[in-house]
């Protein structure tokens, strides 16, 4: 049995321009939501004004068929000019510890 994959990617809106990378993830992430294997893919925001991309994804397969798919190809596009450094995405591998429920994603 494969793992789910994990993943974060944080988002470092330029100065002014946060409202239109919202509106550009608001676009892209109805799509991905339908994209085969997605479980999770959910933004929040930290203090200092980032934006956190929480995935979680059926398999290392899928999630890979998901970054090499329109809807990212999109969301790249239209995230051009807006953001201070490119996109730091991080591929995680769940550890569940205690209840299973609680203990992982």
């Amino acid at each position: 049995m494969t793992q789910p994959v994990v993943v974060t990617a944080i988002f470092y809106p330029a100065e002014g321009a946060r409202e239109r990378v919202l509106e550009a993830l608001a676009r892209a992430i109805p799509r991905v939501h339908e994209e085969a294997g997605c479980e999770l893919y959910s933004i929040q925001e930290a203090g200092d004004g980032r934006i956190v991309m929480i995935e979680k994804w059926t398999t290392a397969a899928l999630l890979d068929s998901h970054g090499a798919g329109e809807p990212v190809r999109d969301l790249n596009a239209s995230l051009e000019g807006l953001l201070t450094r490119p996109v730091d995405v991080e591929r995680l591998e769940p550890i569940p510890m205690g209840d299973p429920a609680k203990g992982a994603l």
